[in-house]
């Protein structure tokens, strides 16, 4: 996240320095650096923190500092390998239960530039991400992805528990269009903020570049800059802004500024 560019265009080129230079810091290591689903780097790190500390390392070697123009945002998935309020970190070799999962990401916040957590905490622990809410709302933005799944009664709920500030809003998740700007709709009524997203297995098309800005929803999550169904919706919406002129995007970051200048002045989302 580039909440500091002053343009779509400056977030998009400060963003492609920082990917190859994490790539260029990988390769001069030794560590294998393959390419995921979404175009980001596939490394084999011997932790998880150790992704963070190359990430940050990355960032000051293009001349950024972490945490002024440039901030971190993670997506925890924890999901995918949590249950019951038990997560099994397989790297290293570890279990957590959800308050040593909630300290350990608190940890993280204390010592490095992160700006939004996606999913900290499993979509089956309801009272853990209540907890992390509680504990670092006002300082992160925490969204929920396959906690809320573009679903306005579980936005809803969420909120009435206390769980999450934020919504991650997948059109091919709910289905349909309509139901994806119901579950915004009831974000922004509760006052989360909403982040629309691509998923896995996208295509080219570039409908959700046009949905973001149109909704003004503030945020857009697509991927990185390997794969061409990634680069498809950041190339639209530098058309987009080439057609609307500069700083017409919130902020001009990957529409992520209005939130980050709400946290830089104190003030929650």
């Amino acid at each position: 996240m580039v909440p500091g560019a002053t343009s779509f265009d400056e977030a998009l080129e400060i963003t492609a320095e920082i990917h190859h230079a994490a790539g260029a810091i990988m390769a001069r290591k030794g560590l294998s650096a393959g390419v995921a689903d979404e175009g980001g780097w596939w490394p084999a790190f011997a932790s998880n923190e150790a992704a963070l500390e190359t990430l940050c390392e990355a960032i000051i070697s293009t001349g950024e500092t972490p945490g002024k123009r440039v901030v971190l945002s993670l997506d925890i998935a924890a999901s995918e390998f949590g249950r019951a309020g038990n997560y099994r970190l397989a790297l290293e070799d570890r279990d957590l239960n959800s308050d040593q999962m909630i300290n350990m990401l608190g940890r993280w916040i204390e010592t490095y530039s992160i700006a939004a957590i996606e999913d900290p905490l499993a979509e089956d622990d309801p009272d853990g991400m209540a907890a992390f809410t509680r504990a670092y709302g006002d300082r992160v933005q925490i969204i929920g992805d396959d906690y809320l799944v573009t679903n306005a009664r579980l936005v809803r709920e969420a909120a009435l528990a206390g769980a999450c500030n934020g919504a991650l809003i997948k059109v091919n998740q709910a289905g349909t269009v309509s139901e994806s700007v119901a579950a915004l709709m009831a974000a922004e009524a509760a006052g989360y903020r909403g982040i629309v997203s691509a998923r896995s297995g996208e295509t080219e098309d570039t409908s959700i570049s046009h949905l973001a800005i149109g909704l003004n929803a503030g945020q857009l999550k697509v991927g990185s800059f390997a794969r061409s169904e990634r680069m498809a919706k950041w190339n639209e919406c530098l058309r987009i802004e080439a057609d609307l002129g500069p700083g017409s995007f919130v902020g001009g970051a990957p529409l992520a500024a209005t939130w980050w200048d709400q946290q830089s002045k104190g003030t929650s989302v």
